[in-house]
């Protein structure tokens, strides 16, 4: 189908005046460029990762590293999409974490806050995307899709049901909405998610 920028522009659905730097629980699913299966394989529901899976995991990883506010709980590599549950400890508002303007004589720009939930997805998928490209040397191909899907976990008995989710990924992956064998979208069956662009 051609592009045609009235139907297919690109929007966010994010809660209206949420802030998505503060305290909490987010589930993230980020899936990869027309859901070609780059990561791992699996075999009798066990995971064995490549070169480009162990990119994944150890740039995911390092995200507490570089954000002192954020812990990781459950995560998963799939063929072709992450799963994963972030923390926000500290409680920062939108007010200091704002977008800033910065403004030269040619041009006028907003910059991202640095430690919402959008900034650490554009900062992962970023610094995967160039190790991998390097290492093929495919040097601008996409990895993933231009977007995200992240759910706001609610309370401890919904972050234990994602918890199970993610961890049964595996032994679901015949029947899983994002198995490109199926023809339904990248998407978190069973949650409510909101699908981000970044």
């Amino acid at each position: 189908m051609k592009y045609n920028p009235a139907i297919h522009h690109r929007h966010s659905i994010r809660l209206k005046g949420y802030d998505y730097s503060q305290t909490g629980a987010y589930f993230i699913t980020v899936c990869t460029h027309n859901r070609e299966c780059l990561f791992c394989f699996i075999n009798d529901d066990e995971i064995t990762t490549n070169e480009y899976g162990d990119i994944v995991r150890r740039e995911w990883m390092k995200t507490p590293e570089m954000r002192a506010n954020v812990e990781l709980d459950e995560f998963i590599i799939m063929p072709n999409h992450v799963h994963g549950i972030i923390m926000i400890n500290e409680c920062r508002g939108v007010l200091q974490y704002a977008p800033t303007k910065t403004q030269t004589k040619h041009e006028t720009k907003f910059q991202s806050p640095s430690n919402t939930i959008g900034a650490i997805i554009r900062g992962f998928k970023s610094a995967v995307t160039r190790q991998i490209n390097e290492m093929r040397q495919t040097p601008g191909v996409p990895i993933w899709q231009c977007n995200y899907y992240e759910h706001i976990i609610r309370n401890d008995d919904e972050l234990n049901r994602v918890r199970e989710y993610i961890i049964n990924n595996p032994i679901n992956w015949q029947t899983d909405e994002n198995n490109p064998v199926g023809a339904s979208p990248c998407a978190c069956p069973g949650y409510d998610s909101k699908e981000i662009y970044s």
